[in-house]
């Protein structure tokens, strides 16, 4: 609208200068010219794109909105994914919007206690998984229906039940991974879990306490696939990888987009029985906050399969191991993508 608004004022302005044989732009028309007819003219046409631009607002994008006065206001769980996913949605939306942007970093409880808030309206929207929205905010099992119905009634759901919608799916799969050494995969041909069920009895698997215990971990994909390895042994989940690539044990466990995932000495094991469900990223905001910032949906949906599960576990390298800055790391690779400009 602000466009076609500022469009007809500038064609009235050339009209209005260019019969007074006046050739001052936009800024001087409005008060320059040698003859009184020059000057009437020209001040009318500036007086109407003026009156253009505060109609359609001072955003500088061309969309004929105001900028709201308040910030569009992003919430992130406590994980370096998470930091790295929040400066991104707030690079973009101040460069393709102008909106003011205040991010919230490092949620402790993470769904738990950010889901409440949303509903408070102390958020405006947060990145979020799929399945950790199906399992804990709306109380259905895992496995009940295919990613892609999940994705529809999800947003269908938290519709209905929270005036909230999820916009977009970046395209990374932060998921469970049964983790090998490379040359461990190579010396036992290992590409899938299937190939590890059939060797699992010569190696040894370490991995975080709760992963061994809980039934959707180690119990469960051990009878999915039939592994029954050598020993089992408990390890600090910040020390595992560490313990992996000493040889201190064979098999670990892992997610699909962990920063350690990105280097070549270790392989994941591909989950050829779909065993392990999948949690998918995508943007959970508050359709209030849309209709606040029009332009806010249009920009979300620019997430929408940016990255895959390689990428996202490169960046969280280069954030974790590298000791790089999260905005830093997420303005190059949007930059990069050619979202937004360097």
């Amino acid at each position: 609208m602000k466009k076609r608004q500022i469009t007809a004022a500038l064609l009235a302005m050339a009209l209005a200068l260019g019969t007074a044989g006046c050739g001052e732009n936009l800024e001087s028309s409005g008060n320059a010219g040698s003859a009184g007819s020059a000057q009437d003219a020209g001040g009318a046409a500036a007086q109407e794109a003026e009156g253009a631009e505060e109609a359609g607002g001072a955003d500088g994008t061309g969309s004929g909105e105001a900028i709201p006065d308040e910030p569009v206001k992003i919430a992130t769980k406590p994980m370096t994914e998470q930091f790295i996913l929040g400066e991104m949605l707030k690079q973009l939306i101040e460069e393709k919007t102008g909106y003011q942007v205040e991010l919230t970093k490092g949620i402790g409880g993470g769904t738990s206690n950010i889901q409440p808030a949303m509903e408070k309206g102390e958020f405006d929207l947060y990145p979020e998984y799929t399945s950790s929205g199906w399992i804990l905010v709306l109380g259905h099992e895992a496995g009940e229906v295919s990613d892609e119905e999940m994705f529809s009634k999800l947003q269908q759901e938290y519709e209905e039940k929270f005036g909230m919608t999820w916009i977009g799916l970046y395209g990374q799969n932060n998921t469970y991974a049964i983790v090998v050494r490379s040359d461990t995969a190579e010396e036992y041909g290992l590409e899938t879990c299937s190939d590890l069920a059939e060797v699992s009895g010569e190696l040894t698997f370490g991995g975080n306490p709760d992963y061994i215990e809980r039934a959707d971990g180690l119990p469960g994909v051990s009878e999915a696939y039939g592994f029954a390895f050598k020993d089992i042994r408990d390890i600090d989940i910040g020390l595992k990888y560490a313990a992996l690539r000493s040889g201190d044990i064979d098999v670990t466990n892992g997610y699909t987009t962990d920063a350690q995932i990105s280097q070549d000495d270790v392989k994941v094991l591909e989950d050829d029985k779909n065993y392990q469900v999948n949690y998918y990223c995508s943007t959970v905001v508050r359709e209030d906050a849309l209709e606040k910032f029009p332009k806010l949906e249009e920009t979300l949906e620019l997430m929408d399969g940016i990255l895959t599960d390689k990428t996202m576990a490169e960046l969280n390298y280069q954030v974790e191991e590298e000791g790089r800055d999260e905005a830093e790391v997420a303005e190059e690779f949007l930059v990069s993508a050619g979202l937004i400009e360097g």
